[in-house]
């Protein structure tokens, strides 16, 4: 299938590991321009590196914390400076933070709520006029499925990946008419360097697959998810193969959620 993503540029938020790493890569195996951002340079730097060692082609590496306006704004800039366009914005950004809601203080809540859900706002918006001019575009923000279903100490990252829910639902209806798109993915237990940390701090012994399926027993297709699943998704609602879907939330959990 032909995706349509050749010579399109895609801006990936939080693209150094996991997720917003494999989508980078997925992207740019399928012929387009990328932009990934990141707080620590070493970090970027390798993760671009690794790309261009893999695929033969460049992405390009800003150092950026989207938490900032500015920042946000930069990043576009320097997306529209190199490539001249911008037509996909991946919100990724984010890490999970877990507490009982009585031990999160108001700081906790505030830069949960700065990653998560003023990053993707603030991106947004200075990826939207641009987006304008051509009459098309592409936002996906990766939320959580504690945003759908709650559960115990689950705080402040249920409420900001709610919020995410709801601003993905808003804005496809606001944005519909440039001809923007904007969906979600709500992810569940995908490996990522946190994950892994896990893994090697409380079971050292287990081999990966191991750790995988141990973890995975309440999940109906009995593992943990890969980074290059959720990237596959989130590829393809970025393509033109997905036209005419937007406003749209998509569960890559193992069909762990009850909920749609």
């Amino acid at each position: 299938m032909n995706l349509g993503l050749l010579g399109k540029t895609a801006v990936i938020t939080g693209g150094s590991r996991g997720i917003g790493f494999a989508t980078a890569r997925q992207l740019v195996i399928e012929g387009a321009n990328v932009v990934i951002c990141g707080r620590q340079e070493d970090t970027l730097m390798e993760a671009a590196n690794k790309i261009e060692k893999e695929t033969g082609q460049r992405v390009l590496a800003i150092v950026a914390d989207v938490t900032e306006k500015a920042d946000c704004e930069k990043l576009i800039m320097s997306a529209m400076a190199k490539f001249k366009r911008v037509d996909i914005l991946i919100n990724n950004a984010g890490i999970s933070s877990t507490n009982p809601f009585m031990d999160i203080s108001s700081e906790q809540w505030q830069d949960d709520l700065d990653l998560k859900l003023f990053a993707a706002i603030n991106c947004s918006k200075a990826a939207v006029p641009h987006m304008q001019e051509r009459g098309a575009g592409v936002i996906i923000n990766l939320t959580a499925i504690s945003g759908k279903q709650g559960a115990e100490n689950s705080m402040p990252t249920s409420i900001s990946r709610a919020a995410g829910l709801a601003l993905t639902n808003n804005m496809s209806k606001d944005l519909g008419k440039f001809g923007i798109r904007v969906n979600t993915v709500t992810v569940g237990q995908i490996r990522s360097a946190q994950v892994e940390r896990r893994w090697k701090k409380d079971e050292p012994t287990l081999t990966w697959e191991e750790y995988s399926e141990k973890m995975g027993e309440h999940i109906p297709l009995g593992r943990i998810g890969e980074a290059q699943e959720a990237a596959n998704t989130i590829v393809f609602l970025a393509s033109d193969a997905a036209s005419y879907i937007s406003g749209v939330s998509i569960n890559i959990d193992g069909g762990y959620s009850a909920v749609l």
